[in-house]
This record gives structure tokens, sequence and C-alpha cells, in this order.
């Protein structure tokens, strides 16, 4: 008995499904009305707006411009916050990266790999008695290709890192620097100008000579950063900051195919954060005040306007609809039933317009980031859409009761006498 009673519960209630959705889409298709396309439409452009907006937060969290480097793959320690600024400087480092760097560059899909190590350096011009300017240093392992790193191009540097010598640390060095246009300013340096390096010593703790290196390169420096910065071979920082005892790295980049990228970067640094180029974390709107308070805004005016739509729109429909409930009533379906055809055709239109707003929204995003092609003002990810959906089916929830209990009301009798 229990069986067939559990049998009987549920073919009545695939019964009630499918009338349901058989009933919207025959309003939807094959009637004259355009208020399920109203509600629809409501829903889902009210949806579209609400993941723009939410994407325009998220840029905001996330930094909301451009990379100051082109990696496919970025290799940092876990808890050093933000990779892709060169501000950083004294969070924790890698280790052993100039080994398993040139191990990563081995793999197939891994175009190049290199170890970034960024350091304050007091540097003045060579020969001059005016007083040393602390700039950011950072040292790469520069190759054929001109790539960025740290906002500035990595072509105005010998290809390779002779100076790391397998370890030994006393191979040539090519003492070149590239400069970014706010560190020549401050160091008023030119190309092919020569600067001293003052205040250092080498990894075994001894006093070195005063080193030169030679400006090979002007360039302009990252766009979000005012902050004077300039590259070098990697080895020699390493050497004069003290870092080569351990081959240490505040990070490493790698380039070339992302999904071989990221597997031999994680092969090697299994307990480090890989993040891709494209990688964007909503866990950032959290972090940042302003892009929380307006993704939460935008949360807030979208239910409120996504609930009120729906609630009036289907109301309306059902009102319109009176006499094909008194129908059901009069053939045998409970009033729990009728209540449930209501309530299931509400939430499956908002579904779909929930998902033709994700559509939408980040149809949306990326036409304003093509637009406005000097930033990322707005940046869309995969859980857009489970968060549309989402939305929709809390709208759609806050909305059924009115619906639901204009569908109560409704009488055989009087629908009859109409």
């Amino acid at each position: 008995m229990g069986t067939d009673g559990d049998g009987s519960r549920r073919s009545r209630w695939a019964g009630v499904v499918s009338l349901s959705v058989g009933r919207l889409w025959k309003r939807a298709t094959r009637t004259r009305s355009g208020r399920i396309a109203a509600m629809t439409a409501a829903v889902a452009l009210t949806i579209a707006l609400l993941l723009i907006v939410t994407g325009m937060a998220l840029a905001l969290a996330d930094g909301g411009v451009t990379n100051e480097d082109d990696a496919d793959v970025t290799v940092a320690p876990e808890g050093s916050g933000t990779i892709s600024t060169v501000d950083g400087v004294e969070g924790p480092r890698l280790g052993e990266t100039n080994e398993r760097t040139e191990t990563i560059r081995e793999d197939d899909g891994v175009d190049h790999a290199s170890p970034v190590l960024v350091e304050r350096v007091r540097l003045e011009s060579a020969g001059d008695d005016g007083e040393p300017r602390t700039i950011l240093v950072v040292g790469v392992v520069p190759d054929d290709e001109n790539r960025t790193v740290a906002g500035l191009s990595t072509g105005g540097l010998e290809p390779g890192d002779p100076h790391y010598a397998d370890g030994a640390y006393d191979g040539p060095r090519e003492r070149e620097i590239v400069l970014s246009s706010s560190a020549a300013e401050r160091l008023e340096a030119t190309s092919g100008d020569d600067l001293a390096v003052s205040g250092l010593e080498s990894a075994g703790g001894d006093e070195v000579p005063t080193p030169t290196v030679q400006v090979t390169a002007v360039e302009d420096g990252p766009e979000e950063s005012e902050a004077p910065v300039a590259l070098v071979h990697l080895s020699e920082l390493q050497d004069v900051s003290g870092a080569a005892d351990g081959e240490l790295a505040d990070h490493v980049l790698v380039w070339g195919d992302e999904e071989a990228a990221t597997a031999a970067a994680s092969e090697e640094y299994p307990d480090a954060a890989i993040e891709t180029d494209d990688a964007t974390d909503p866990s950032a709107l959290f972090d940042d005040g302003l892009a929380f308070a307006t993704s939460l805004l935008a949360l807030i005016v979208g239910l409120t306007i996504c609930t009120s739509f729906v609630a009036t729109t289907a109301g309306m429909t059902v009102d319109e609809d009176r006499r094909t409930l008194a129908v059901l009533e009069s053939i045998g379906f409970p009033t729990s039933s009728r209540l449930a055809v209501v309530g299931l055709s509400t939430i499956v239109t908002t579904v779909c317009g929930a998902l033709l707003g994700a559509a939408l929204g980040i149809a949306g995003i990326e036409l304003l980031d093509a637009v406005v092609t000097s930033d990322t003002i707005a940046q869309a990810h995969p859980l857009f859409v489970p968060y549309a959906v989402a939305v929709g089916l809390v709208s759609g929830a806050v909305a059924v009761p009115y619906p639901m209990a204009i569908a109560a009301r409704t009488s055989v009798l009087e629908e009859v006498g109409r």
C-alpha cells in the first residue's frame, strides 16, 4: 500500500509539473498574450544590468587595470596577497627558483619561465656627487622574445642570465638596466648613462666594490603606478641583495600553453598559489569596501525590481487565466495542485528570464571591455550564471505568493456564471 501510495503521489506531481510546463509553453507560443514575454524580458534585463554592475565592482576590487606582466601563469607563495604588483616586496618568497624554473622551461607547451625578484635598490649617476635615489629593481631572466614584466619590456636586456653559472654566481655580468620613465626622471638618467649601485653586500655578506650598470632603455612604466621601476638580470640582483642564498624570488612567471604551464608550475611548486592570466577571484569583492557596497546595492535593487515585476505580471496573468483554473478544479484538481501549477509556471518563467539575463549580462561585459579598450572596467566570471539563476529563484520565490493567492480565490461557480 505504501509503495502504491508513493508511486501515485509521484505520478500526480509529475503530471502537475508536465501540465505547468506545457501550459506555460502554450501561452508563450500559441496565444497573443504578451505577459509571459514581458515577464521574461523584464527579468532578463534586470539581471543583465545586475551582472554588468557586479562585473564592474569585481574589476574595481581586482585592480580594474591591465596586468603588469603578460605571463600566462604566475606562481606565488601562499599568503603573499596580490601577486601582480611590484610593490609587495616584504612578503614570503619562493626558494630554489632558478633551478626549478629551468625544469619548468623544459616542459612541452612552456615557451619561457622566469623567477621575478623585487628589491629596493639605491642608485645614483656614476661619477656624480648627487644623492642616491631608491627605486624598485626587478630581476628577471629574459629570452629572445619581448615580454612584459612589471610593466616594462624585457627587450632591452640581453637574453639569458650568464652570471647564475649553474648556481655558482660567478659568471659574467651583463650590467644592464631598463628604467621606467618615472625612474629615469627620478635618477635624471637617459639611455646610455651609467648608474652606480650603492650600499650592497654580496650573497656571502662581504663588501663588494660599487657595481655599475648601464641604462639600455627607458620605457613608460605601469599605468596604474607612479613607482619608479627598473629591470635587470635576475642573478645579478640576487647576488648583490643576498637572495642568491636559497635562490629566492617573489614569484615565478610562466609563458606558454596555459594548461601545460599550470601543470608544470604545480609539479615544481605544489604548495604555491597558481594564478592564470585571466583568473578573477570573486572573493575579492569582500575585501574592497566600495566594490562590495556597489555589488550589494545592485543586488538589492535587482531583487526588488525582479520581485515587483514578477509578482505584478504573474498576478495579472493568473487573473486573466481564472477560467482555466476553474476547469482544473471542475475535473478534480485539488487546490494544492492548482497552486502548484501557478507557482511552477511563475518560477520557470523567472528562471528562463534569469538564464537569458546571464547571457545578456556576460555579453554586455565583453562588449563594454571591447568598446573601452584602454582599460578593463568590468570582468565576467563563470559563477555569474549560477548567481543569476539564484537571484531569479529568490525573486520568483518571494513574488509567487501573490499570484497563488489570486489563484486560491478562484471559484468554479463564479467563473461559470461569468
